[in-house]
């Protein structure tokens, strides 16, 4: 990995700058209001990967207009333009550009069910820009300080970490009503080469799909260290990319070697068969750089190659890492219907795979959902309506060490496995005014205790409750509904600063008890940050 670090650092330094290629922080709730353009019938955008570069693609003039709301040039003094229009820090030269905010953001509000008040503190900045034609950076960080409703405690609780973010490093919290705190920061480099190809290396976090969840990689768990490698090639884009993550629940080895290490290569191929139908293939490995009595592994080089089939590369050398292959699709009816797809396959037996015997080796998940933009031909109005699930056992190892995992949170869908999911969301945007609602409901099977009934995928698979008959949604049977909304007024979305109201509904109920939650919050909140609270 350092090597490979070391050789694109140099090719950096050493190559020709000459087309601008800026990152934009991926957000569903901004890159959704792209969704006229990203999904057009009339065009063959990848829409797949993300987070997007805005160079030379459709989405340029979208994106810089939702960026700058030319509407307000009639604010033209200093601070108006700084409040309502413009960046804090904006330098813009022939040979460079920078640009730098504050990031606010402060919630008050209340947990009725509860009967206790949440809030939230943060202290942010983002600093992003570009050298030349071909290379750009950007990074933000966040100190984060707050108090919310039980059962975002209870995740925190358990996991130790602050729902992909960082760890919880609030001394003395029990789960209770004790305020959080934590850091969170990010850091990319892009280099553009050619128009072909961007490299990208840093501190962040991947989403594959065109739905809201993935259920091949995520941005729900914690950011990590990466090397991003991504070709255009017309109708095809091919990402390879190398991680180095991190588990803080499994076992150390020694105290002074900190939190047990692991390593990730991740390949994906979007092709765009033509105009209206695309589809995908995924595959990876995550495997530990110790095991569990402290022998290295290391890196593997035969994952080096950027172009290559992980699988046999992963059974040839008769390791014991964890593969994962998948596919996508998408169809464009239209912009206002767009259809689409995922599957994921932990492991396949044919014997198992293709019989109805309930094996715990008979490891998938799937996705199907709709999506589409500017409904009713009322611009600004988009939804999507998707079904996510996963057999008992997906993701999970014969270790925990080597499961798909980063950071004691899952890589792919928030859940884990053994769950069946329906989630819609409906967004428009008019002017400064952004509305936003989701209505989700899943199912799922919690673990009885001393039994391992294939949702927690922290569990090796190898302790299973039975190893045949075995279904979604085993063990304790538990509903969960979760219902949000919010209303914004953008102050100004160069750094998406709003004034937001929103409420949460919430209700998880199985044999065992119920545990309900509502809140209403208001707040001055920034940045373009995914930070998940439906689960």
């Amino acid at each position: 990995m350092k090597k490979i670090l070391l050789l694109v650092l140099l090719a950096i330094s050493i190559s020709r700058l000459s087309a601008q290629s800026q990152y934009q922080p991926y957000s569903y709730q901004f890159y959704q209001k792209l969704g006229a353009e990203i999904y057009n019938p009339e065009t063959r955008f990848h829409s797949s990967l993300k987070p997007f570069f805005i160079d030379d693609s459709l989405i340029v003039k979208k994106a810089s207009m939702l960026l700058s709301y030319n509407g307000d040039s009639s604010r033209k003094s200093w601070g108006g333009r700084k409040l309502w229009q413009e960046h804090l820090l904006d330098i813009k030269k022939e040979d460079f550009t920078v640009y730098a905010d504050f990031l606010p953001d402060f919630q008050i509000g209340k947990d009725f069910s509860g009967k206790q008040n949440v809030w939230l503190n943060t202290r942010g900045y983002q600093v992003g820009g570009t050298v030349g034609k071909k290379f750009s950076f950007y990074t933000s960080g966040y100190e984060n300080q707050g108090q919310f409703s039980q059962y975002y405690n209870n995740y925190v609780n358990s996991t130790g970490v602050v729902p992909g973010q960082s760890y919880n490093r609030a001394y003395g919290f029990n789960g209770g009503k004790s305020s959080l705190d934590w850091s969170y920061v990010t850091a990319t480099l892009s280099y553009t080469p050619i128009k072909y190809l961007n490299i990208t290396a840093g501190y962040d976090k991947t989403f594959i799909g065109d739905g809201y969840r993935s259920m091949l990689l995520s941005d729900f768990s914690s950011p990590a260290p990466l090397l991003r490698l991504t070709a255009n090639l017309g109708n095809v884009q091919y990402m390879a990319m190398w991680t180095s993550m991190q588990d803080p629940g499994a076992p150390k080895l020694s105290y002074d070697a900190g939190n047990r290490k692991k390593g990730g290569v991740f390949h994906y191929l979007d092709w765009n068969v033509n105009n209206r139908l695309s589809i995908g293939f995924f595959d990876s490995i995550v495997w530990s750089q110790y095991d569990d009595e402290g022998n290295k592994r290391g890196f593997d080089w035969g994952y080096a190659s950027p172009v290559i089939f992980l699988r046999p590369v992963e059974a040839s050398s008769g390791s014991p890492d964890n593969a994962l292959i998948g596919f996508t699709s998408k169809y464009k009816f239209s912009k206002e219907l767009v259809a689409y797809g995922q599957f994921s396959l932990d492991e396949f037996e044919a014997k198992n795979f293709f019989s109805s015997s309930g094996s715990s080796r008979n490891k998938y998940g799937w996705q199907l959902g709709v999506r589409g933009a500017d409904v009713f031909k009322v611009a600004g109005l988009n939804y999507l309506l998707e079904y996510n699930t996963a057999k008992p056992y997906t993701y999970s190892s014969r270790t925990r060490i080597g499961n798909y995992a980063n950071y004691n949170e899952p890589l792919a869908h928030p859940l884990g496995a053994n769950f069946r999911e329906v989630v819609g969301l409906l967004n428009y945007s008019y002017k400064r005014f952004d509305f936003s609602g989701e209505l989700m409901y899943a199912k799922y099977g919690l673990d009885a205790t001393g039994q391992n009934y294939g949702k927690n995928i922290f569990e090796p698979y190898t302790d299973v409750v039975q190893p045949n008959g075995n279904y979604t949604t085993q063990g304790v049977r538990t509903d969960l509904v979760y219902a949000e909304g919010r209303v914004a007024y953008v102050v100004n979305p160069k750094y998406n600063l709003r004034l937001e109201l929103g409420g949460i509904v919430r209700r998880e109920s199985n044999m065992q008890g119920k545990q309900n939650t509502g809140i209403i919050t208001f707040g001055l909140r920034s940045s373009f940050r995914n930070l998940y609270t439906d689960f």
